[in-house]
């Protein structure tokens, strides 16, 4: 794609030497790296996407369909491909759907803008009508769109497998759909809320059994085991939360004390065992019977002694809780962290009804915290799998399908899917660039045309031939059908609403703003200067 070279070589009338070639090159090796990031994850667009596997230097192995995730661990080393790789992470963070498509919008972006480019239109004009055609694309989406209601859990829950069913794990949609649905409804006040913190849904994973055996759990679940054998299971729990070590302290310096006689030998040993006993009974006189002990990295948590002492007042005990961690247990129970014994008074505790282990048959324990007495606005949910690529997929797919519900909390509104809204697009756009003069008619054309890549890519990954689907769509979309989409299901173009195939408004209206942005600045640039 060597760009055509100016009459007389470069010189211009004056006969100065003015380069004209080198930024003309840079934008196409930009173009070319972008696009070949593009066109490495558009195989797994859409509920017939292949997935990836990634291997990385220490040897492990991830399998994904995620956009975001792949691009994040492909080694990509030109910058303007690193631009692909922010924009599906804005898209993660900002709508945390659609990371595959975002890019595939921009990668044909950028391939329209090469074939302007070549026809000898300036960048800025290319740039500028590109806004205009943003601008106009999201009022399209936003007049195309169909409000909802948080109250109407049908519409949720077929966003929420809609978003499933391009994952690995769509076959159990069925499971995980109500489960997300209703992990968000808990935490959130539906009449007020804006959006959803999903800091607040806990999501622990569990090696073992099959994806069959997720569960939603409202309150608290510990991965970590309960240290003593008598407590497994404790009514009316009354829980402290300590950030300090049941164990005989120790100098701030390094020192030796030299025992000479068993007279002090036994001394040391009876003011340890009084020192760990006074702590024990000021716990037990709080009325404390289940006991978290943060992680310590400066000597034992928990002396053998301390847990003999516990064991016998009937203390249920669970050590090596995380630091990032504490947040999350404060809030589902109520507790507060305590960090010197002196403060370990009842107020500083949390209740809750039960708190007992539970063994997932053969595959270890967990420990759940139900029935608290002022719930916090948490949930958890467990997800098990029968390996850890199985495990980690499905956590990624849960944690899609919650972002889509929080896109429909944070905006209201569905769309259809299957390509639909973007070939509708693309008709408007053209319709529009027809009232624009000039070389922005143009672009504002191109850009429409780029659109149809995701239509085409839906198509050509389940199997269809892409050509005469999206002519068909086109078609169809010109006698006024909004909502005609690629049916992957069956293998053709039907309603793609009465196929219960949505998705939030937000996903689409971000991942068009946010490539165009994208493809915008890749255009802007024109030289690349290496510092040392």
């Amino acid at each position: 794609m060597a760009p055509p070279k100016g009459p007389n070589g470069g010189k211009n009338k004056g006969g100065a030497y003015v380069d004209r070639d080198k930024p003309t090159q840079i934008r196409f090796s930009n173009i070319n790296a972008a696009k070949a990031v593009a066109d490495a994850i558009r195989t797994s667009l859409g509920p017939k996407g292949m997935d990836k596997m990634i291997q990385d230097g220490k040897g492990d192995v991830t399998i994904t369909n995620d956009g975001a995730t792949i691009l994040k661990q492909m080694q990509v080393i030109h910058p303007a491909a690193q631009m692909l790789v922010e924009l599906s992470k804005a898209q993660d963070i900002e709508a945390g759907d659609g990371t595959t498509s975002v890019v595939v919008i921009a990668g044909a972006l950028l391939e329209s803008c090469a074939k302007l480019l070549q026809r000898g239109i300036h960048p800025t004009i290319i740039s500028e009508s590109f806004q205009k055609a943003v601008d106009k694309g999201v009022e399209v989406l936003s007049s195309i769109s169909t409000p909802v209601l948080l109250s109407d859990r049908e519409t949720l829950l077929n966003s929420a497998t809609t978003s499933l069913c391009s994952k690995v794990v769509s076959q159990y949609s069925s499971l995980l759909a109500p489960m997300c649905v209703d992990a968000v409804m808990r935490v959130i006040d539906p009449a007020t809320a804006s959006t959803v913190d999903l800091r607040d849904i806990n999501v622990v994973r569990k090696l073992g059994g099959t994806i069959d055996d997720c569960e939603l759990v409202d309150g608290l679940v510990l991965t970590q085991r309960v240290v003593n054998s008598g407590a497994s299971r404790v009514e009316k729990a009354k829980i402290g939360l300590i950030q300090f070590c049941l164990s005989p302290p120790k100098t701030d310096m390094d020192n030796q004390i030299v025992v000479s006689d068993y007279a002090q030998m036994d001394r040391v040993l009876r003011e340890e065992r009084a020192y760990i006993l006074n702590l024990i009974k000021q716990i037990k006189k709080a009325g404390c019977n289940v006991l978290l002990i943060q992680k310590s990295i400066l000597r034992d948590a928990l002396s053998d002694l301390a847990l003999h002492f516990l064991n016998k007042m009937k203390i249920m005990v669970i050590k090596d809780i995380e630091r990032d961690e504490i947040e999350f247990i404060c809030k589902t129970i109520g507790t507060k962290p305590i960090a010197h014994i002196d403060q370990f008074t009842p107020e500083m505790l949390g209740t809750a009804e039960l708190a007992e282990e539970v063994s997932l048959d053969g595959s270890g324990r967990l420990v759940k915290i139900t029935g608290c007495a002022n719930p916090g606005k948490t949930v958890s949910i467990v997800v098990r799998g029968s390996n850890k690529l199985v495990l980690e997929e499905a956590e990624r797919s849960i944690h899609d399908a919650l972002c889509v519900i929080r896109c429909l909390v944070k905006k209201r509104a569905l769309i259809a899917g299957g390509g639909a809204p973007e070939i509708e697009l693309a008709l408007r756009l053209a319709e529009y660039s027809r009232s624009l003069a000039g070389m922005e008619a143009y672009c504002v054309r191109a850009y429409a045309d780029a659109l149809e890549v995701i239509p085409s890519t839906l198509a050509e990954n389940a199997g269809l031939n892409p050509i005469s689907t999206v002519t068909e769509l086109r078609n169809r979309h010109a006698q006024g059908e909004k909502t005609a989409g690629i049916n992957v299901r069956k293998g053709g173009i039907s309603n793609i609403l009465e196929e219960l195939v949505v998705q939030p408004l937000l996903v689409s209206i971000s991942a068009l703003t946010l490539a165009t942005e994208t493809v915008r600045s890749i255009l802007k640039i024109d030289d690349v200067v290496n510092t040392r």
